[in-house]
């Protein structure tokens, strides 16, 4: 599957078929005929018709009007890489009475080396008692044969017996830990899931993806056969997380728990104090591991995004530090000149000025590699002839927006100088994260490890 998709997809598209206060049976009545006239509008009169392409059914379950569009937008994106039926149920358990309400919305793919491709999108308003009865709504729309998937915008009902219901005909359920209303207790149910769930649901959290750079960068510190040892050498821990509570600590545990679990270290205790700060020790092997987690104040972060992670410890003699830093603070170098105070550069960082030295780096040697046929095209002379002196491209470029995002990399080791790297941090789209994890299946045992291991130290929060 296809690694990225933008949810620059129009919000929605017109419906071609509603129903209010309808029941199942005349949702399934519309969708079969609305099925049966594209299919025979393909073929024609000559010929039969095409036989209908679906890879898998997305469920979507919203509590509101604004997850309700991003659903919509998300499967829509998604179903235009990819064949799929899209399923979005609105709740609205505060309204009584028993009322249905559905539309029916179509998105016609046409490849050049294939015939065309109808993704439908059935929406249903769910009132009252019928909230409580998802898995009656949802089995009957299910297409036979192809993995279906619960993606919950919201909150999910941990506690509730709908929710376990609905899992049964599911494959995977999909959820945001950033996004639960109370983060604390939902995330321990999201947890209780591992055991209780069948055997064959997968479970994937749109959080976990967004900590790829960060994982992806701690390990491979560690890659190298001559840095191997410091994995065993490993003392303290470090992580800095946006915002106050318990629950803006999820993905700090989470990659706390991600670590501990692929090192075998097991949680002794964990104790919290004020101010956000909470210190937890794990015991690998003969050693103590100490985990210290703070609270900070980063104005550009939301709440509960990771700030920085430090790993630092000692090996055959060696010691070591690893630390990775989202965003790191600006400083300024020098007060700018007032002639130039229309054009601010808006603070200025290694980080930046890292970019900015790769990116005139990289424009540097593309103006040289086409340096002929650029001045044939401007002068209209012969390449080589009166041929202007090499470019020159100042490293020093103004902060631009797509160098906000970066986790700067510092690495130390001995009394070496410190090796610097930064890396540009990739936009957080939801359409890019669900579909890479329903590439996978939802099934991730290493994530299963990681939320058993951070939900244990979440726990003692």
């Amino acid at each position: 599957m296809a690694s990225a998709v933008s949810t620059t997809t129009p919000a929605r598209t017109e419906p071609v078929w509603h129903g209010a206060d309808v029941t199942m049976r005349d949702v399934l009545k519309a969708l079969a005929d609305i099925r049966d006239t594209f299919d025979h509008g393909e073929a024609g009169d000559q010929e039969h018709a095409h036989p209908r392409n679906c890879v898998m059914t997305l469920v979507g379950v919203a509590a509101n009007e604004a997850n309700e569009r991003l659903a919509e937008r998300t499967t829509l994106a998604i179903a235009a890489l990819h064949p799929a039926q899209a399923i979005v149920i609105r709740e609205e358990a505060p309204v009584r009475g028993h009322h249905l309400e559905a539309w029916i919305s179509t998105d016609v793919q046409r490849p050049a080396m294939a015939c065309a491709i109808e993704c439908e999108v059935v929406t249903l308003h769910v009132r009252g008692a019928a909230a409580d009865h998802l898995d009656a709504l949802v089995d009957p729309l299910l297409v036979s044969g192809v993995p279906t998937y619960l993606w919950w915008t919201g909150t999910p009902p941990f506690r509730k017996r709908e929710l376990l219901d609905v899992l049964r005909i599911c494959d995977g359920l999909v959820v945001d830990s950033a996004r639960f209303d109370e983060p604390y207790s939902s995330f321990l149910g999201l947890a209780r899931l591992l055991k209780v769930a069948h055997h064959r649901l997968g479970l994937g959290d749109l959080q976990w993806s967004r900590l790829r750079p960060w994982r992806e960068t701690i390990a491979q510190f560690f890659t190298p056969r001559d840095r191997r040892a410091f994995l065993s050498g490993i003392s303290e821990v470090g992580v800095d997380y946006a915002g106050e509570g318990r629950g803006n600590r999820i993905a700090a545990a989470l990659v706390t728990g991600w670590m501990a679990a692929a090192l075998g270290w097991k949680l002794k205790r964990a104790v919290a104090g004020p101010g956000g700060v909470v210190v937890a020790h794990y015991g690998a092997a003969s050693r103590s591991v100490e985990v210290d987690f703070r609270s900070v104040q980063r104005n550009h972060l939301a709440d509960g995004e990771l700030s920085s992670v430090r790993i630092a410890g000692a090996s055959g003699g060696t010691t070591f530090r690893l630390t990775v830093q989202h965003d790191p603070e600006r400083h300024r170098s020098e007060p700018e000149p007032a002639y130039r105070t229309l054009h601010p550069t808006g603070g200025e960082d290694d980080a930046g000025m890292e970019l900015a030295a790769r990116r005139a780096e990289w424009h540097r040697d593309v103006l040289h590699e086409n340096l002929g046929s650029l001045h044939h095209t401007a002068t209209g002379d012969p390449p080589g002839e009166s041929a202007p002196r090499r470019p020159m491209v100042l490293n020093r470029e103004r902060r631009r927006p797509d160098t906000d995002r970066v986790l700067l990399t510092i690495i130390e080791i001995g009394e070496v100088e410190p090796l610097r790297h930064v890396q540009q941090m990739e936009s957080e789209d939801e359409a890019a994260l669900l579909l890479d994890l329903l590439s996978t299946g939802t099934h991730d045992e290493v994530f299963n490890r990681s939320l058993a291991a951070a939900s244990e130290l979440v726990h003692k929060f």
